[in-house]
């Protein structure tokens, strides 16, 4: 009997209502049909109280897949004996345990049961421990044999891999990130979509005064996010009009909060086109001057719209060593020109007032820069 089935464990989801937990398990199981297609692997779901099964010959890419999906805590390879019976169980155990455990490997066994049975948990696993001719370690086997007995049916399985947890994305609706093309902003945007936010992304450019490497920077990193959503539609702003209407107009020192406060405005905009409820910046708190309490509150003072900083509280080593398990590190830090740098000073502000700001921009027509900006934007899917 080969293993042709994976057992997969969602936790958190199955702590909400009946009615949230199956609105939370439908786009799970339309997150996993998406992951496992988008592979080729041929396919069925299944499910029972508190688990969902995916049926496969290709259990290792299938496993591969499931890795890239949120919503999942943990899930393991299985074989499923259709019997609740413990001696059946304990012969099947006694029969294939040499393919599980080597000589010399400790061993343990751990039981869960859903239903009515004749036996209880700790019985059936002294049953099957009491066939398998290893050593036995109760508290950190080299193998441990896990059996869920679920009403009339068995899974045994001696592997558990990791998932990423979270939440599904779509669960929680949609949010428009933005994305400089530097380390935060995309792990910034994968913790949202652990949260179940489906993400679109807006990434500002001051080409050609600065060339495109930003903007195929931000494709590339679309792509690895891709990983965990179907589809992503990135927009991309022309923002060099703005930035030099602020140099001829604005003291310098203030020039990059200016520059935060129309991303703002035009996120805004195109994130109210989208139907996203929130936007999402990989700001850190204090990592630069953009950043301190107040210029955060000068800046996000343009938008009614939520503003969710996921970063606000981690260290940049933090940040770094998350961007690399997410495989975003290494487009990340290529070389680029990033627009927010365009004219900005050696000494910008750190503690500005909405007051004060508010008045240099009674210099500009801001209403005409933002509309110039939105209709010269440019929408890809990736």
């Amino acid at each position: 009997m080969e293993m042709d089935e994976i057992l997969i464990r969602v936790g958190e989801l199955f702590l909400k209502s009946e009615p949230v937990i199956r609105i939370f398990e439908k786009r799970l199981r339309e997150n996993i049909k998406v992951a496992l297609k988008r592979e080729g692997i041929r396919f069925k779901i299944t499910r029972t109280r508190g688990r969902l099964f995916v049926h496969t010959k290709e259990i290792k890419k299938a496993c591969d897949a499931l890795k890239t999906v949120f919503g999942i805590v943990s899930f393991s390879p299985c074989y499923h004996l259709r019997t609740s019976s413990l001696k059946r169980i304990q012969n099947f155990c006694k029969r294939n345990y040499d393919k599980w455990i080597k000589r010399g490997q400790t061993f343990g066994v751990k039981v869960r049961r859903i239903g009515d049975h004749a036996y209880t948990s700790q019985q059936l696993a002294k049953a099957v421990g009491d066939v398998i001719d290893r050593k036995v370690d109760l508290s950190k086997p080299d193998v441990e044999v896990g059996i869920e007995v679920r009403d009339n049916d068995c899974y045994i399985y001696t592997e558990t891999i990791k998932g990423l947890g979270g939440l599904p994305v779509g669960v929680s609706g949609k949010v428009l990130c933005l994305i400089s093309g530097g380390i935060d902003s995309p792990v910034a945007a994968w913790l949202m979509m652990k949260r179940g936010c489906k993400i679109a992304l807006i990434h500002f450019h001051s080409f050609p005064l600065l060339s495109k490497r930003s903007i195929e920077k931000t494709k590339e990193l679309a792509k690895v996010l891709k990983a965990y959503q179907r589809r992503i539609k990135i927009y991309f702003v022309p923002f060099q009009s703005i930035q030099t209407e602020i140099k001829t107009k604005v003291l310098a020192k203030y020039r990059i909060i200016l520059y935060r406060r129309y991303m703002l405005r035009i996120a805004e905009a195109i994130a109210k086109r989208e139907n996203a409820k929130a936007l999402v910046t990989g700001e850190s708190l204090a990592q630069v001057s953009s950043q301190t309490l107040e210029n955060i509150a000068t800046i996000e003072a343009v938008t009614s719209m939520p503003v969710l900083r996921p970063l606000i509280g981690m260290d940049k080593s933090e940040i770094i060593d998350l961007a690399k398990k997410i495989k975003t590190y290494k487009v990340s830090i290529k070389p680029q020109e990033d627009c927010c740098t365009l004219f900005i000073p050696k000494h910008p502000a750190t503690r500005s007032s909405t007051k004060r700001i508010e008045e240099l921009e009674k210099r500009l027509d801001t209403k005409m820069l933002v509309e110039k900006a939105i209709k010269a934007s440019e929408a890809v899917q990736v």
